[in-house]
């Protein structure tokens, strides 16, 4: 594997991975252009496959797949999404989308794949666009400063947005592209997970770069409701997709689990160096 791969999505049959090669080591090194591949994992067969191409685009960050099987790659140095419409039999896209702002650093897809909400790191925006229509106009909102962290509602009627830059947690109404509720967070939130409460709230989880803890809100009242205190640096997490557990990638070369219902950690492995997005694969040994 190429050096510096970060975000990632599986194919929506949880075969294949299919992992951006960003090629440089943050959003911000600079005086590096990146890489401009998308690696294929086989998950059952646990081995690099093949190499898809988005060249003349570099660093493909956030990452998606849609149910038809589609893949979507964002490049954050051109702001471009990039469509694989069968990316088992393609090695390039045949279509890019522009996201509609400046350094897109993550973009996340409705349940139907017919909105794409881009987080842009430079422009201090979020936009709503169509994945695969460049003809329609991105339709943008500013948030706040550094948005980055970001989550559908269930209902996706909202979008939740966390600002590294004045550390607040903002609900955006999809329908209107309008700021809604505004809370502060705790230090440098830098990314948003929502899972269940066992009375089917929607819940947001927080992972707070600045002060080393996970925030758990209420997502309807837009109230912390639990703290958890990390043993270091939080960079992702994800969830069990049958029992109430996280997994908590950390920068001390850590994956830790946490018990969503007891809000404590219950069991960790070593990874390799900085551990980022991760999956929980069911079935595997």
């Amino acid at each position: 594997m190429p050096n510096f791969p970060h975000e990632f999505t599986v194919d929506a049959d949880g075969r294949y991975a299919y992992v951006g090669i960003f090629g440089i080591e943050t959003a911000w090194t600079r005086g590096q252009d990146g890489d401009h591949r998308v690696a294929e994992i086989d998950l059952h067969e646990r081995r690099l496959t093949r190499m898809l191409d988005i060249w003349p685009y570099y660093r493909p960050h956030g990452m998606a797949s849609d149910t038809t099987g589609r893949l979507y790659a964002m490049s954050e140095a051109n702001d471009m999404l990039l469509v694989f419409d069968q990316p088992r039999e393609q090695d390039v896209p045949n279509m890019a989308v522009p996201s509609g702002g400046v350094k897109t650093h993550l973009v996340t897809l409705t349940r139907d794949a017919s909105r794409a909400y881009g987080v842009h790191l430079l422009s201090n925006t979020v936009t709503q666009f169509h994945p695969r229509d460049a003809t329609v106009a991105p339709r943008a909102v500013m948030p706040g400063p550094r948005p980055e962290g970001n989550a559908l509602s269930s209902d996706e009627k909202t979008l939740y947005i966390a600002n590294r830059g004045d550390d607040t947690l903002v609900a955006v109404d999809t329908g209107t592209m309008t700021c809604g509720r505004r809370v502060k967070t705790r230090s440098d939130p830098n990314r948003i997970y929502r899972t269940s409460a066992p009375d089917g709230r929607d819940l947001l989880l927080l992972t707070n770069s600045g002060e080393q803890s996970i925030s758990v809100f209420d997502a309807t009242q837009l109230e912390e409701i639990e703290r958890i205190t990390l043993p270091a640096n939080p960079t992702a997490l994800s969830f069990h997709p049958v029992r109430p557990a996280a997994y908590v990638s950390f920068q001390d070369d850590h994956v830790r689990e946490l018990d969503l219902r007891a809000w404590r950690f219950v069991n960790e492995f070593a990874t390799l160096r900085e551990p980022d997005a991760s999956h929980v694969v069911p079935g595997a040994r």
